[in-house]
């Protein structure tokens, strides 16, 4: 499993798990500060662009419909998707 180095995938609890389940898992951490090499954080980002930036949210009920929409979106587009996200790879 590929993972980044957020601190909740240090988490003690985790550690326990895969103590428990080695041969079942093997964590393979990308470096620190690496969003490039990370895909989700290209659909994070584009999210923000088309959602959040300039605008104007009355309601935590507000965002979460833009951010459904977004979701909705994309998930009808995945060719797109693809090469948007894939570009940099």
């Amino acid at each position: 499993m590929i993972l980044d180095n957020s601190k909740v995938h240090h988490a003690k609890l985790l550690k326990e798990f895969l103590d428990k389940n080695s041969a079942r898992f093997s964590l393979v951490f990308l470096p620190p500060y690496s969003p490039k090499m990370n895909i989700i954080e290209g659909l994070w980002g584009w999210m923000k662009d088309e959602v959040i930036n300039n605008a104007f949210f009355s309601s935590v009920k507000e965002i979460r419909q833009a951010v459904q929409w977004f979701i909705s979106w994309v998930n009808e587009i995945p060719e797109i998707v693809i090469d948007r996200l894939c570009v940099h790879m």
